[in-house]
C-alpha cells in the first residue's frame, strides 16, 4: 500500500493549530491513521471493515457508565 497524501483531522481537534489530534487517509481497501504531531513518524493502517466494526463500537459505548 502506498503511504495516502488526504490526510485529514477530525473537526473535534481542538483550536490553535489542531495539531493534537489523530489524523485518517481513506483508501478502497484501508484506513490509514497517523499522529498530528508527528505526521512523518510511523503510520497504522486498518482493513476498511475492521476500522468500521472499530468505531461502531466505540459509538455503541455509554461513555457516561463510570
Amino acid at each position: 500500500m502506498t503511504t495516502p497524501d488526504n490526510w485529514r483531522k477530525s473537526s473535534y481537534s481542538g483550536g490553535g493549530e489542531g495539531n493534537n489530534c489523530v489524523e485518517i487517509a481513506t483508501r478502497t481497501t484501508h484506513i490509514a491513521i497517523r499522529d498530528s504531531k508527528t505526521p512523518t513518524r510511523a503510520t497504522l493502517t486498518f482493513p476498511t471493515g475492521t476500522f468500521t466494526a472499530f468505531l461502531e463500537a466505540l459509538k455503541s459505548l455509554d461513555c457516561t457508565a463510570r
